[in-house]
């Protein structure tokens, strides 16, 4: 069903008529593509040509290049425009080029942290890559706790789990943050006001845990 059908079946509805004041058709735009200042490893080019992506964005080439060169970066695209490859491409480059790197990703919910573990998944299944991404949160069993942290190549967590799990126990966690190369702060619109305030603090908490262990992650 096109939108035109799908608006005028709700509008017929008893529940719903008279409900919709006005519709403002928005034009398409044409996707603006990039290319990298230099390819990608050949298990991830053809990783991406398996999940018929054959062209990144301009936006994701320029979130790549910049993360390779040092550069902190945030990227404000539309919803569905390929995020996740911005930072996923970077960090998977490192994995397989630095044995024992690390990365963190926050989110805000556990269901978005499991929606971008079985996108991680499917993204190093397609690369034939063997990475160990885990979640570390309120739900995971406290006998599995001590192996995550001790192999988790891509730790998934949210900000309060860092505040009150990771950070004060930094000790136990002294090998992880000494490799870790990238932070991902997920769905940044969403910390604002008190919460934007709380999280800047954990962060400013976390890069001094990592200078401490001689590390500076991007983020």
């Amino acid at each position: 069903m096109d939108t035109a059908s799908f608006l005028d079946r709700l509008k017929g509805q008893p529940w719903y008529r008279g409900q919709v004041v006005h519709v403002q058709p928005i034009a398409p735009r044409a996707a603006r593509y990039a290319s990298l200042d230099r390819p990608l490893p050949s298990a991830l080019s053809a990783a991406l040509e398996t999940l018929g992506i054959r062209r990144l964005y301009s936006h994701q080439a320029q979130a790549v290049n910049a993360l390779r060169a040092g550069a902190n970066v945030i990227v404000c695209t539309p919803a569905a425009s390929g995020k996740t490859l911005c930072y996923n491409l970077p960090v998977l480059e490192t994995l397989l080029a630095e044995k024992g790197a690390r990365a963190l990703y926050l989110f805000p919910t556990k269901a978005l942290a499991q929606d971008q573990l079985r996108a991680l998944h499917g993204l190093t299944s397609a690369a034939g890559l063997s990475v160990h991404a885990a979640t570390y949160d309120g739900d995971t069993p406290a006998e599995e706790r001590a192996e995550v942290r001790r192999s988790a190549q891509v730790l998934i967590t949210n900000p309060d789990m860092l505040h009150l799990g990771i950070l004060p126990n930094h000790r136990s966690w002294a090998r992880f943050l000494r490799h870790l190369r990238y932070v991902v702060v997920d769905e940044a619109h969403t910390y604002r006001g008190v919460l934007g305030s709380h999280l800047a603090l954990v962060l400013r908490r976390l890069r001094r845990r990592c200078a401490y262990y001689w590390a500076s992650p991007r983020f």
